[in-house]
């Protein structure tokens, strides 16, 4: 089964960027949503962004506005662009698809294939 491959993570200061990519399969691509979470250590798994097959995404309340999603067939991959970042942006971030076409909320139950997740530290 094929699994999602997140990359790009890193050390960054608050206030700074970074992109984020996750190679997804042609499959996941051509007919799921695909949704970012990440997990802070000692916190439960959270929903960041969803992008439906049709191209509608959802974000959470905290990263509207700093974060943008993205999916590329072509390359056959996922990018979470995130800005203005700040310390509680920290986590690990991982990408997964669902089973249907749309997004409905962040639950990660609805979420059938996952990757291993990139580490994001933002800190001074």
């Amino acid at each position: 089964q094929f699994r999602f491959v997140e990359f790009g993570g890193g050390l960054v200061q608050p206030g700074g960027s970074l992109r984020l990519s996750c190679a997804a399969s042609a499959f996941a691509l051509d007919w799921s949503a695909i949704g970012w979470f990440r997990q802070a250590p000692g916190k439960e798994r959270e929903g960041v962004a969803c992008n439906s097959k049709y191209g509608h995404t959802i974000y959470a309340d905290s990263v509207k506005g700093r974060f943008t999603m993205s999916r590329d067939a072509a390359k056959k991959r996922v990018y979470l662009q995130m800005a203005s970042l700040k310390t509680e942006d920290t986590g690990l971030y991982f990408c997964a698809a669902r089973s249907v076409a749309n997004c409905s909320g962040f639950q990660s139950s609805d979420y059938v294939t996952w990757g291993q997740g990139t580490q994001v530290t933002v800190s001074s």
